[in-house]
């Protein structure tokens, strides 16, 4: 498997955007505007040599799962953030959107259940709600 090369910022937190934030936070933010639920950033740089985050989100069905990963494309897109390569698409029980050192995961319920990313990354670092939620003053 050929991976982008990683960039070289070490954090997703608060401060001036990183290249990791331009990813993590605007994908968070997707998946929550369309009713994403159950979504986490975890910070995997320390675990694996894959990537640095996951973000992981649930929806309702397998048409809202392929809205959400749309959605989450569509506004890293916008960013200027390009996905390298997408899975589960033709099925939206697990979509998967590689950003190279963010990856997004997009779940139905039961496969959010089946595979429990959550449970087997558990000693990564979750980021905090408050550093990727849009706030108030920045809807326009």
């Amino acid at each position: 498997m050929v991976t982008a090369p990683r960039q070289n910022d070490r954090s997703c937190n608060k401060g001036e955007l990183n290249g990791k934030q331009r990813t993590c936070h605007p994908s968070g933010r997707a998946l929550d505007a369309k009713k994403g639920y159950n979504i986490r950033i975890l910070h995997v740089e320390n675990l694996t040599t894959v990537t640095d985050y996951f973000v992981i989100a649930t929806g309702n069905s397998t048409t809202h799962v392929g809205a959400l990963a749309d959605e989450a494309d569509f506004q890293l897109g916008r960013a200027g953030v390009n996905v390298l390569r997408t899975e589960g698409h033709d099925g939206n029980r697990w979509v998967l959107l590689d950003y190279g050192s963010v990856i997004v995961h997009v779940f139905t319920p039961e496969a959010h259940d089946f595979y429990d990313l959550e449970h087997l990354w558990a000693d990564a670092k979750e980021l905090p709600a408050e550093e990727w939620e849009e706030k108030p003053e920045e809807q326009a």
